[in-house]
């Protein structure tokens, strides 16, 4: 099976390549970020703006994006001792026996939570983190070394709770906390995301409208991200996903007449390839994927793919690996980093064509 380092991706990614803030920010706009096009037959790659999509994508092309809406997912809490540290919530629905998976990080005043190895996590069965307004969390039992099943007691339903007394999600790579409306992106309609599905973030109504114009089509379905700490590289865990018919159907009839279907983020990939038979047909699905997408199982239903730019080591290279082939990928991170290009959720992006 290939793994990571048989990826080939010799690159560093210095620090300074982190996009610290939203586009907006930093002087620009959500769609003007960098867009750097690599085209799997011809094995090229090209540098362009997010605005100039509309023009690359061809007549007949279907986009298919996530529809699923940001959770402020993180929240304040004390361990029984008094210390602080912060709970972030992985899963919006819990699981048959009624647990969600959590994790704990450290708090640092003025900083991101910081991440907890395990040698040094306080997560142990029973442990109970008090949270606001007289909510309780009680860790049940580890599901990785850095997630936990939790039990949680809250004295309101879960979405307004955490719209009350939640933020979102963020790294220390980030400058500073950010609302949560700089995590939603145009297309956001169903709350459930811990983090934002972040390669649809450039979409601006105008690049949507301008996509419409030029015959390229869009449709939605919906994948829950759950909490994707960048310094584990964890392979991904279950996610609640829902391909409606409508877009099972378009997705068939664009195959079937010669279109290309483009998946905006890896997140739409899992639940396009989870609800796609053998043969690439694509059914309407709703449930919870555990699928992990690697060069050797392939992909089905998508024949490219928009992304933003992972670590050398996030197991999420597997998947674009797949899409895009391992000689194509390779040659786009190194292009990124001899470019400059930024990464992460406020970053720039990269959009991995067949021709």
């Amino acid at each position: 099976m290939t793994t990571l380092t048989d990826l080939g991706l010799d690159v560093t990614v210095p620090p300074e390549f982190s996009a610290r803030a939203p586009a907006e920010a930093r002087g620009g706009a959500r769609d003007g970020v960098r867009m750097l096009v690599g085209r799997r037959d011809r094995g090229s790659v090209e540098h362009r703006r997010f605005t100039d999509l509309p023009e690359v994508l061809r007549a007949g092309d279907l986009l298919v994006v996530n529809n699923s809406a940001t959770l402020p997912a993180a929240l304040p809490g004390r361990l029984p001792d008094g210390t602080a540290v912060a709970l972030h919530l992985s899963s919006a629905q819990p699981d048959q026996r009624g647990a969600h998976l959590v994790e704990l990080r450290r708090v640092v005043p003025g900083e991101a939570a910081v991440y907890y190895p395990p040698a040094d996590s306080p997560a142990r069965p029973g442990l109970r983190v008090a949270l606001p307004a007289g909510g309780a969390a009680e860790l049940v039992a580890p599901f990785t070394a850095r997630l936990w099943y939790a039990r949680l007691a809250l004295p309101a339903a879960l979405l307004p709770y955490l719209e009350s007394h939640g933020k979102a999600i963020r790294y220390g790579y980030v400058d500073r906390d950010w609302p949560i409306e700089a995590y939603q992106t145009v297309f956001a309609a169903v709350p459930g995301s811990s983090e934002m599905p972040s390669a649809a973030r450039p979409f601006s109504a105008e690049v949507v409208a301008r996509l419409a114009g030029r015959g390229v089509l869009v449709a939605p379905v919906t994948l829950h991200t759950g909490v994707a700490s960048p310094e584990a590289h964890e392979a991904p865990y279950a996610e609640r996903f829902r391909v409606p018919a409508v877009t099972a159907r378009l997705v068939g009839h664009v195959r079937a007449g010669g279109g290309r279907v483009i998946a905006v983020g890896t997140t739409v990939v899992r639940a396009l390839e989870s609800a796609a038979a053998s043969d690439g047909t694509v059914q309407e699905a709703d449930g919870w994927t555990e699928l992990v997408i690697t060069p050797e199982r392939g992909v089905r239903a998508v024949d490219g793919l928009l992304t933003g730019w992972h670590e050398p080591r996030a197991s999420h290279l597997l998947m674009l690996a797949a899409v895009a082939g391992r000689p194509l990928l390779a040659e786009c991170y190194r292009a990124a980093v001899r470019h400059r290009y930024l990464w992460h959720e406020f970053g720039d992006v990269n959009l991995l064509l067949p021709d």
